[in-house]
């Protein structure tokens, strides 16, 4: 639905310029398709990359600055934030923007908790007979590793905070499980707390919808390759690939996420005074008995931000609006019925030490109608394109199908020169294998 027009139209504002907070491949993603709006003038980026700043104006200021990014929305007037990652939100910059006059798309401090604290959001379920993996909380690790020990293994041991997506250990020895206890401290505050979890087991599954404090709009589906190696092994990472639809989640199952986790999230969160606004995304485990919540993210998910933006017919923009506005209830998305996949190239080493300033060379005229690549951790430096973080490029096909988006994505992969990169070779495997 077109229904913030009517703010240009009526001339509540002239020039609509939206500033975009991040710098990895989700707000890459962001301001792609947010610069494709026939509502927005100008995207900007803080701090932005080398591959935001072909679509997007990129200004140096931390996210983390919020009266840096306060006094920057005044001077430049503008008119609508949307805040990409999860650390601002957490930490208050939408309450910050808020009590500042300044609309701004995502959770304020109270609601991110959802993600801020896993302890929080098993609670929350708890309360709410929301389904879930049964856990424990210490914050102790002496009283944890206890704990483990009478418990064994396999078990899921988790910081409770902000990790970046690395404070998960999925551990399937007692000694795994024992150590990465051990570990949790290198987390700093993220590791104050310690949840040791039952090991579900099934398909994982991301489920993203937009919410307004009270209406929830689902968006398609997705699933993501979480583990540094193929076939599903190795270290967790933020994301090393990810492809939509997921054939797990079909209509049906998608109407009972819906019922039994998201909905009741909504209600919850209303009911205790902090509703929640911006974009749930549940990390889920689907067996035979249905779906069960791992986690929630406040944000949208990176890389499938990347596929879910990519099959988006619809204007972002007015969503994004809708949402903030509390408008959902009459809104209304298109898709695309393609599939799209995102296979990430990241540094050598990664999620270990690795190496910044590697060239990347070869990614003139890759991008197309079909294919986008977009960056995650790249700079310019003196007309070079360089590599500055672990996960660099999200490299984003879309086809008929999942196995038709594969082969256009690793098709594109082959022509990017980057001897310091990898990627995982198999994303997707798990819809190819189904003929998807």
């Amino acid at each position: 639905m077109g229904c913030y027009v009517s703010r240009r139209e009526e001339g509540m504002q002239d020039d609509m310029k939206v500033l975009v907070i991040g710098s990895g491949g989700r707000e890459h993603a962001l301001c792609w398709a947010i610069a494709a709006s026939p509502l927005c003038d100008e995207v900007l980026c803080a701090p932005g990359n080398g591959g935001i700043a072909e679509v997007a104006r990129c200004i140096a200021i931390d996210a983390m600055d919020f009266d840096a990014v306060v006094t920057f929305c005044r001077d430049e007037s503008i008119a609508f934030v949307v805040v990409g990652p999860e650390a601002p939100l957490v930490a208050g910059l939408v309450d910050r923007l808020d009590a500042e006059g300044i609309d701004a798309f995502g959770p304020n401090a109270a609601a991110a908790r959802l993600e801020g604290s896993k302890a929080f959001t098993k609670t929350l379920c708890e309360e709410n007979g929301i389904p879930a993996a049964a856990s424990r909380s210490f914050n102790d690790a002496a009283a944890a590793a206890v704990y483990i020990e009478s418990h064994g293994a396999p078990v899921v041991i988790k910081a409770d905070g902000l990790a970046a997506g690395k404070g998960v250990t999925v551990a399937q020895t007692l000694d795994e499980a024992l150590a990465a206890n051990a570990a949790i401290g290198s987390f700093g505050a993220a590791g104050s707390t310690i949840l040791v979890e039952d090991l579900l087991v099934g398909e994982e599954a991301s489920f993203f919808a937009l919410v307004d404090g009270e209406t929830a709009l689902a968006l398609v589906g997705a699933q993501d390759h979480k583990a540094v190696g193929d076939g599903d092994v190795g270290l967790n990472t933020g994301g090393m690939g990810a492809y939509s639809p997921a054939p797990i989640l079909d209509s049906a199952m998608a109407d009972r996420v819906m019922a039994e986790i998201i909905m009741p999230t909504v209600r919850a969160m209303a009911a205790a005074g902090t509703p929640f606004k911006g974009v749930l995304y549940a990390g889920l485990m689907i067996d035979e008995q249905g779906p069960k919540l791992l986690e929630y993210n406040v944000r949208f998910g990176d890389p499938e931000c990347q596929v879910l933006l990519s099959r988006l017919r619809s204007d972002l923009l007015p969503a994004l609006m809708a949402t903030h506005d509390g408008e959902l209830a009459n809104f209304d998305l298109r898709w695309r019925d393609e599939a799209a996949l995102c296979v990430v190239m990241a540094s050598e080493g990664y999620p270990g030490s690795y190496e910044k300033g590697s060239e990347i060379r070869g990614l003139d005229g890759l991008d197309a109608d079909d294919l986008v690549v977009f960056h995650a951790g790249t700079a310019r430096c003196n007309d070079r394109l360089v590599a500055t973080g672990g996960r660099v490029l999200g490299v984003t096909a879309r086809a008929a199908g999942v196995a038709e988006a594969q082969a256009r994505a690793y098709q594109a992969v082959a022509h990017i020169d980057w001897p310091q990169g990898f990627c995982r070779r198999d994303i997707g495997w798990r819809a190819v294998a189904r003929g998807v």
